[in-house]
Protein backbone atom coordinates (compact mmCIF):
# COMPACT_ATOMS: atom_id res chain seq x y z
CA UNK A 1 0.00 0.00 0.00
CA UNK A 2 2.47 2.42 0.95
CA UNK A 3 4.27 1.77 -2.37
CA UNK A 4 1.33 2.94 -4.29
CA UNK A 5 1.04 5.81 -2.24
CA UNK A 6 4.45 7.47 -2.88
CA UNK A 7 3.71 6.44 -6.53
CA UNK A 8 0.96 8.82 -6.49
CA UNK A 9 2.19 11.72 -4.24
CA UNK A 10 5.35 11.75 -6.70
CA UNK A 11 4.13 13.19 -9.63
CA UNK A 12 1.98 15.95 -8.27
CA UNK A 13 5.44 16.91 -6.23
CA UNK A 14 7.20 16.99 -9.47
CA UNK A 15 4.40 19.49 -11.14
CA UNK A 16 4.30 21.75 -8.16
CA UNK A 17 8.36 22.08 -7.95
CA UNK A 18 8.34 23.08 -11.98
CA UNK A 19 7.41 26.50 -13.01
CA UNK A 20 4.52 27.95 -14.41
CA UNK A 21 4.34 28.46 -18.28
CA UNK A 22 4.31 31.72 -17.88
CA UNK A 23 7.38 31.65 -15.39
CA UNK A 24 9.29 29.91 -17.60
CA UNK A 25 8.83 32.53 -20.48
CA UNK A 26 9.34 35.54 -17.86
CA UNK A 27 13.16 33.96 -16.98
CA UNK A 28 13.72 33.83 -20.47
CA UNK A 29 13.19 37.23 -21.69
CA UNK A 30 13.48 39.31 -18.44
CA UNK A 31 17.37 39.13 -18.68
CA UNK A 32 16.55 40.87 -22.34
CA UNK A 33 15.20 44.21 -20.80
CA UNK A 34 19.12 45.24 -19.36
CA UNK A 35 21.21 46.90 -21.66
CA UNK A 36 24.21 44.93 -21.95
CA UNK A 37 22.83 41.74 -21.96
CA UNK A 38 24.14 39.47 -25.13
CA UNK A 39 21.31 36.81 -25.19
CA UNK A 40 20.16 33.77 -23.89
CA UNK A 41 23.31 30.78 -24.54
CA UNK A 42 22.29 28.02 -27.09
CA UNK A 43 24.99 25.95 -26.92
CA UNK A 44 22.26 23.49 -24.82
CA UNK A 45 19.17 24.41 -26.63
CA UNK A 46 17.58 21.31 -24.63
CA UNK A 47 17.34 24.10 -21.87
CA UNK A 48 14.51 25.58 -23.63
CA UNK A 49 13.32 23.70 -26.55
CA UNK A 50 11.20 20.39 -27.06
CA UNK A 51 13.70 17.45 -27.27
CA UNK A 52 12.98 17.55 -31.14
CA UNK A 53 13.38 21.24 -31.92
CA UNK A 54 17.03 20.93 -29.51
CA UNK A 55 18.22 17.96 -31.24
CA UNK A 56 17.69 19.72 -35.08
CA UNK A 57 19.42 22.85 -33.34
CA UNK A 58 22.21 21.41 -31.90
CA UNK A 59 23.01 18.80 -35.51
CA UNK A 60 22.57 22.39 -37.88
CA UNK A 61 24.95 24.02 -35.40
CA UNK A 62 27.80 21.15 -35.36
CA UNK A 63 27.40 20.83 -38.68
CA UNK A 64 28.09 24.39 -39.81
CA UNK A 65 30.86 24.33 -37.03
CA UNK A 66 32.48 21.78 -38.72
CA UNK A 67 31.63 23.49 -42.16
CA UNK A 68 33.04 26.69 -40.61
CA UNK A 69 29.80 28.54 -41.98
CA UNK A 70 26.69 30.13 -40.11
CA UNK A 71 23.89 27.88 -39.00
CA UNK A 72 20.53 28.35 -39.96
CA UNK A 73 19.60 30.38 -36.96
CA UNK A 74 21.26 33.12 -37.39
CA UNK A 75 20.13 35.67 -34.46
CA UNK A 76 18.68 35.66 -31.86
CA UNK A 77 14.96 33.53 -31.68
CA UNK A 78 13.34 34.85 -28.50
CA UNK A 79 13.79 38.82 -30.35
CA UNK A 80 13.83 37.84 -33.86
CA UNK A 81 16.95 40.00 -34.59
CA UNK A 82 20.96 39.89 -34.12
CA UNK A 83 20.82 42.92 -32.43
CA UNK A 84 18.42 44.51 -29.96
CA UNK A 85 17.45 46.87 -27.49
CA UNK A 86 14.25 45.93 -26.13
CA UNK A 87 11.62 47.84 -23.59
CA UNK A 88 8.08 47.43 -22.87
CA UNK A 89 7.74 43.66 -22.32
CA UNK A 90 4.67 41.53 -21.40
CA UNK A 91 3.76 38.22 -21.92
CA UNK A 92 0.18 35.75 -21.52
CA UNK A 93 -0.30 32.75 -21.71
CA UNK A 94 -3.18 30.89 -22.55
CA UNK A 95 -4.59 27.40 -22.93
CA UNK A 96 -6.96 26.12 -25.56
CA UNK A 97 -7.51 21.97 -25.08
CA UNK A 98 -3.92 20.54 -24.84
CA UNK A 99 -2.19 23.80 -26.53
CA UNK A 100 -0.68 26.60 -24.76
CA UNK A 101 0.85 29.37 -26.07
CA UNK A 102 3.09 32.50 -24.51
CA UNK A 103 2.70 35.55 -26.58
CA UNK A 104 5.63 37.88 -25.57
CA UNK A 105 5.12 41.73 -27.00
CA UNK A 106 7.84 44.50 -26.62
CA UNK A 107 9.21 47.49 -28.48
CA UNK A 108 12.29 46.50 -30.42
CA UNK A 109 14.14 49.75 -30.86
CA UNK A 110 11.16 51.82 -30.66
CA UNK A 111 8.53 49.43 -33.21
CA UNK A 112 6.36 46.75 -31.38
CA UNK A 113 6.95 43.36 -32.18
CA UNK A 114 5.12 40.03 -31.43
CA UNK A 115 6.49 36.99 -30.95
CA UNK A 116 4.48 33.22 -30.45
CA UNK A 117 6.06 30.19 -28.64
CA UNK A 118 3.48 26.73 -28.61
CA UNK A 119 4.70 25.29 -25.73
CA UNK A 120 5.04 21.58 -24.55
CA UNK A 121 5.36 20.18 -21.26
CA UNK A 122 8.08 17.43 -20.69
CA UNK A 123 9.12 15.45 -17.91
CA UNK A 124 12.03 18.21 -17.97
CA UNK A 125 9.22 21.14 -17.56
CA UNK A 126 8.32 23.59 -19.88
CA UNK A 127 9.59 23.99 -23.41
CA UNK A 128 9.53 25.92 -26.63
CA UNK A 129 7.68 23.57 -29.38
CA UNK A 130 7.93 26.68 -31.77
CA UNK A 131 8.57 30.03 -32.19
CA UNK A 132 7.13 32.47 -34.78
CA UNK A 133 8.04 36.56 -34.65
CA UNK A 134 5.69 39.38 -36.17
CA UNK A 135 8.52 40.11 -38.39
CA UNK A 136 9.67 37.08 -39.84
CA UNK A 137 7.09 34.73 -41.50
CA UNK A 138 9.45 31.58 -40.74
CA UNK A 139 9.00 29.70 -37.97
CA UNK A 140 11.64 27.87 -36.06
CA UNK A 141 9.99 24.56 -36.63
CA UNK A 142 9.87 25.42 -40.21
CA UNK A 143 13.31 26.44 -40.54
CA UNK A 144 14.64 23.45 -39.47
CA UNK A 145 11.78 21.85 -41.88
CA UNK A 146 10.34 19.62 -38.69
CA UNK A 147 6.74 18.63 -38.24
CA UNK A 148 4.08 20.85 -36.61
Amino acid sequence: MLASAEMLVAPSLASAQQPSARAFIEAIYKPYLEKAYSGQNYDEPGRFFAPDLARAMKADATAAARRREVPLLNGDPFVCAQDWEIGRLAVSVSTAGAKTTGVVTFDMMGKPRRVTLDLVQTPAGWRIADIACSNDPTSLRALYKLRP
